[in-house]
């Protein structure tokens, strides 16, 4: 007597490797003092490096967190009823933020943003916009693990995966775009449109030009929708610099044509100002029926009219937006620094990047099988055994198998040299292992006796499931 959400709910996507290890973390967090053999959790993209900036404008506004305007409270004003559309001064003031993140080369219109409760609510309102149950979107690979949740659980939406290799950087290319949309329309798949994440979860990378030009003719030719899920604009540290779709429509004079309205763009503020959990998403389309639409549906998850109040006057304030990009900018650089020059002193490379609050992490030398199953047996070593949570490459639906997501901001710098130490451990063991053959099997039994409760399909990976 349930729906099907609730007795099919391992569509949600939860029993994921991705999630699996948050879930190892929970039971054993590490803590310096109370829990030093704890695991590191750096399978967790969140920015804790520039609290201190944000903490410091709270407290030199003492009138804005008490929510008082000109010395007198707008605490009933903003308790009570609001509209769903969102209060016009934080639209205003996060637009401008939009712009200044962009390097102010576009403008954005208030009128062309919905507030959602968050990027994931952002997504899945799009995805519910422009796509029926059955219909399919295409996404380059690796991608946010999230994704087969928010495009795909409750829309009824398909996801044909657009196959990266290392070869190329894990660029998108123009035979893998056509490989993709042949493939959905083999399985009978209408393709809807091409969703990005720019800059990259998980490669660190933002779209070059070329890529953006082989999207743009191609949604042109197809005549499908490109979503550019960009909340981690905010993050890039490094040359190449961001380039938003909103900077191709303008020079490639798309504004306010055909093409221009299958364009959308997800943003947010939970990685670009460090703050998920204050739920702060958006879309922004020149597609006026679709923000019709999203505003409708964004009444099932409303940002609050007080936190909307806080950030509209912290936005608003250019000096603080200024220096906050500026020198989180150059503390993420810092850290991925940090942690690529640990990594390299023990023999492992990452691709370059130049965004995000992680690192992709090539590990493909260290298996004792090229295959996803070796890979497996690794992330099930360094979970339990080295104790720091990182997240495979086939949670996020990588073709090759050897690469592994490594979060390095939300955590302090202390810590993460700590994990540098262990992981210099673990490739120091993993060294002796391969020279002593003899103790493989022993150790292959000890990692099943530790990891019996996981479910099967983690112990046998395969490239058809991988697919499938």
């Amino acid at each position: 007597m349930l729906s099907t959400k609730v007795t099919d709910c391992n569509a949600h996507g939860q029993d994921s490797s991705y999630f699996l290890g948050w879930e190892e973390y929970e039971k054993n967090p590490y803590d310096e003092i109370d829990n030093p053999n704890g695991i590191v959790q750096m399978g967790l993209a969140e920015n804790q490096l520039s609290f201190d900036i944000l903490q410091s404008w709270l407290d030199n506004n003492p009138d804005t967190t008490a929510f008082k305007k000109n010395g007198q409270s707008i605490f009933k004003e903003l308790a009570l009823f609001q509209d769903y559309n969102g209060l016009p001064a934080f639209k205003n003031a996060l637009v401008k933020f939009m712009s200044e993140i962009r390097g102010n080369t576009v403008t954005f219109d208030p009128n062309n943003l919905v507030l959602t409760a968050g990027a994931t609510s952002a997504n899945e309102t799009l995805m519910f916009c422009i796509a029926n149950p059955g219909d399919a979107i295409l996404v380059p690979t690796p991608y946010y693990p999230g994704f087969d949740r928010d495009l795909r659980w409750r829309t009824g939406a398909e996801i044909v995966p657009i196959p990266c290799s290392s070869s190329n950087s894990f660029r998108i290319t123009k035979s893998a775009l056509e490989d993709a949309y042949q493939q959905a329309q083999k399985h009978d798949l209408k393709v809807k449109g091409i969703l990005v994440t720019n800059p990259s979860n998980p490669l660190g990378t933002s779209l070059n030009l070329h890529e953006l030009d082989v999207l743009f003719n191609f949604i042109s030719t197809k005549n499908i929708h490109l979503i550019s899920d960009e909340v981690y604009s905010g993050t890039v540290f490094s040359s190449p610099n961001f380039t938003s779709v909103m900077e191709v429509l303008k020079n490639q004079n798309l504004v306010n044509t055909e093409v221009s309205r299958r364009v959308h763009i997800i943003c947010s503020l939970s990685k670009d100002l460090g703050l998920p959990g204050f739920r702060i998403g958006a879309i922004y389309s020149e597609n006026g029926d679709i923000i019709s639409a999203a505003t409708k549906m964004s009444s099932f998850g409303l940002i609050s009219s007080q936190t909307q109040y806080l950030l509209s006057e912290m936005l608003a304030d250019k000096k603080f937006t200024k220096t906050y990009l500026s020198e989180n900018r150059r503390r993420l650089k810092h850290r991925q620094e940090t942690l690529v020059k640990g990594l390299q002193k023990v023999g492992i490379r990452c691709l370059k990047g130049n965004a995000g609050l992680f690192c992709w992490v090539d590990m493909r030398h260290l298996m004792s099988s090229k295959t996803f199953q070796g890979e497996m047996e690794i992330w099930k070593k360094i979970v339990y055994d080295v104790r720091l949570n990182i997240s495979p490459g086939s949670s996020c639906h990588c073709c090759e198998p050897g690469w592994f997501r490594v979060c390095f901001a939300n955590m302090s710098e202390k810590t993460l040299v700590f994990a540098m130490q262990r992981v210099k451990s673990f490739v120091e063991s993993m060294t002796k292992k391969n020279s002593n053959p003899s103790r493989q099997e022993q150790i292959r039994l000890n990692h099943a006796r530790r990891t019996k409760s996981l479910p099967k399909w983690v112990f046998s990976l395969s490239t058809q499931q991988l697919e499938v």
